[in-house]
């Protein structure tokens, strides 16, 4: 896998995340438990993606 399809799937993935994020804190009486796990793993893809792009 090249370094640019990698990133090209951390970005979906980032962006899968960010989509049920928002869906989620849509919900009436959401989890805000599982509204947190969800933003810290879109956070470690994001730190993943610019340490990625900086090499």
């Amino acid at each position: 896998m090249t370094i640019a399809s990698h990133l090209q799937e951390l970005r979906r993935k980032h962006e899968t995340l960010s989509n049920l994020v928002e869906k989620e804190q849509r919900t009436p009486g959401a989890d805000a438990l599982k509204i947190a796990e969800l933003k810290k793993q879109k956070l470690r893809l994001k730190e993943e993606i610019t340490r990625l792009s900086d090499a």
